[in-house]
């Protein structure tokens, strides 16, 4: 059976950490899932690094992950933000990007703010990274490690070791994942890249 990745809204407190963002986004490019986020998602991660990271940058960064997964951005979803209930109602516009996009997961650390039983009123669910993630290593383990052979590999300034990336999955609480992964730390290590 061959492997069908979910469509998933990327919440913004996910792509506030450098190396999270490094490991989701690089997921989505070996299309392990099928990011999804907006303009507005984009915006609120950016304003909430900066202006500890030049903003330049944090543009370069958006354009990069744009440019990288053009099937990403989605639009036409703001007739949908009314429909939507949620404690905090800045939060209805991932929800309303989730309809659009024919999403079935938000992905968040913020499960709070997205509560189950209105987020199954239009098909979708809410994990954390790690369960995603962890989940993901579960179903198709070679390809979960050959992805984050990737993002280690991305990791071209600090040259990062396999041992050392698996303190940096704790370090961005994907505990699950890396409870999994350090059981292959040579195969982490050694295997080429995915192509």
């Amino acid at each position: 059976m061959a492997f069908e990745p979910s469509v998933a809204v990327f919440d913004a407190c996910i792509l506030y950490p450098f190396h999270l963002r490094n490991v989701l986004v690089q997921a989505a490019v070996d299309r392990l899932v099928e990011a999804r986020w907006t303009d507005e998602i984009h915006d609120e991660w950016i304003r909430n690094l900066a202006p500890a990271v030049p903003i330049e940058r944090l543009q370069n960064t958006r354009r990069l992950m744009n440019d990288a997964l053009p099937t990403a951005m989605v639009s036409a979803y703001e007739n949908y933000v009314p429909e939507v209930n949620l404690p905090d109602p800045n939060d209805r516009h991932v929800v309303a990007a989730g309809i659009a996009a024919g999403a079935s997961i938000i992905l968040t650390w913020n499960l709070r703010h997205f509560p189950a039983k209105e987020l199954k009123k239009f098909g979708l669910r809410r994990e954390t990274p790690d369960v995603f993630l962890s989940g993901l290593y579960d179903k198709v383990p070679d390809l979960a490690i050959g992805s984050l052979v990737n993002a280690r590999r991305n990791l071209t300034k600090t040259r990062v070791s396999a041992s050392d990336f698996i303190n940096i999955l704790n370090s961005q609480k994907l505990i699950e994942l890396a409870k999994r992964v350090e059981k292959n730390l040579t195969e982490l290590q050694d295997r080429p890249c995915m192509a």
